[in-house]
């Protein structure tokens, strides 16, 4: 169900709305799902508790780092407004992470937390030098976004499997007609 192709943890949660063009197709439609992604993301590794409030900040940091998105992609400032909401939900407490003797990791928190997480995510996303090399996926129906480490930067789907074979398939039947 959830997907994770886009090289950045903050992209990938963008990603939770599969398409926004032709109609809003929101994966994260109640808390027990954003506590899902959450472990699926590996932020944490239960999932946690979430509320319905917690939800609602998780959407508006969503769409928020959306908007973050477009602004560098289209070359644009970054809104102020989104901005806001980023660093503040920046500032909260993180998440626990335990280094155990067989050298695996445990991350523990809040959902709050996790979004802490994420919001520091975009903060080194959108402040570092992979805000350049993010991209939109070429497939028309597809609205992800991924940061392009191809050599030539080059890269046109935001997943061979998915959208590449899609958009090669579709090309193929229309020399075909």
């Amino acid at each position: 169900m959830f997907t994770f192709v886009s090289g950045n943890r903050t992209l990938d949660f963008i990603g939770t709305v599969k398409s926004r063009r032709a109609e809003f197709d929101d994966l994260l439609t109640s808390p027990a799902e954003l506590g899902k992604w959450l472990t699926e993301a590996g932020i944490l590794d239960t999932a946690p508790e979430v509320g319905a409030d917690t939800l609602r900040r998780a959407t508006r940091l969503r769409e928020a780092a959306w908007h973050l998105a477009l602004a560098e992609t289209d070359g644009a400032d970054l809104p102020a407004a989104d901005l806001r909401i980023v660093n503040e939900l920046a500032h909260g407490e993180p998440i626990r992470a335990t280094l155990n003797p067989d050298g695996t990791v445990r991350r523990t928190g809040t959902a709050e937390q996790a979004l802490t997480e994420i919001a520091r995510d975009a903060i080194e996303l959108f402040g570092g030098a992979d805000h350049a090399r993010i991209r939109e996926c070429g497939r028309p129906e597809c609205t992800r976004l991924y940061i392009d480490t191809s050599r030539g930067g080059s890269r046109r789907w935001c997943d061979m499997t998915i959208c590449g074979n899609r958009a090669k398939s579709a090309a193929f039947r229309a020399r075909q007609s």
